[in-house]
């Protein structure tokens, strides 16, 4: 089992107990530096650093006693953000209507970064504005996009 699906097996009750859900998790390395991240979000997407605490101190004592890595790393608990990743279909699914950034591995059109208003999801297949279709494989990323 993958480090992350561990974590996040634990880490989902203790984000409930909180008032809040399992957003994701990832180990990644970042200058050098190994971090195990757990993101957590509610239904009204506004977590508090309170929530982010409470689950960080609960979950830090099971990861422990687990003892899963065994290199040292950098543990954070943090709100999935307002200008989070979209992974999943149900994260595609919950933000049909919102403004998203798709980025592409290769440019189309002369960018490889292109906003519109997500208007469906299929099979990997992303739809902007209900004409602009980037498939699965030319895609590289999908986040919400905050506009002002």
């Amino acid at each position: 089992m993958k480090i992350t699906q561990a974590v996040a097996g634990m880490a989902a009750p203790i984000a409930e107990k909180h008032g809040c859900f399992l957003w994701d998790t990832e180990y990644v390395t970042e200058a050098g530096e190994r971090y195990l991240r757990v993101y957590i979000d509610n239904d009204a997407g506004s977590v508090s650093i309170d929530q982010c605490e409470a689950v960080s101190r609960e979950l830090d004592a099971l990861l422990d006693e687990a003892d899963l890595i065994q290199q040292s790393y950098i543990f954070e608990v943090c709100s999935a953000g307002a200008e989070r990743e979209l992974k999943r279909p149900s994260d595609f699914e919950r933000f049909i209507g919102s403004t998203v950034a798709v980025k592409l591995y290769s440019a189309r059109d002369g960018r490889k970064e292109h906003v519109g208003v997500l208007t469906a999801y299929r099979d990997g297949d992303v739809e902007l504005d209900g004409s602009r279709v980037f498939t699965k494989s030319e895609t590289a990323q999908v986040r919400l996009r905050i506009t002002f």
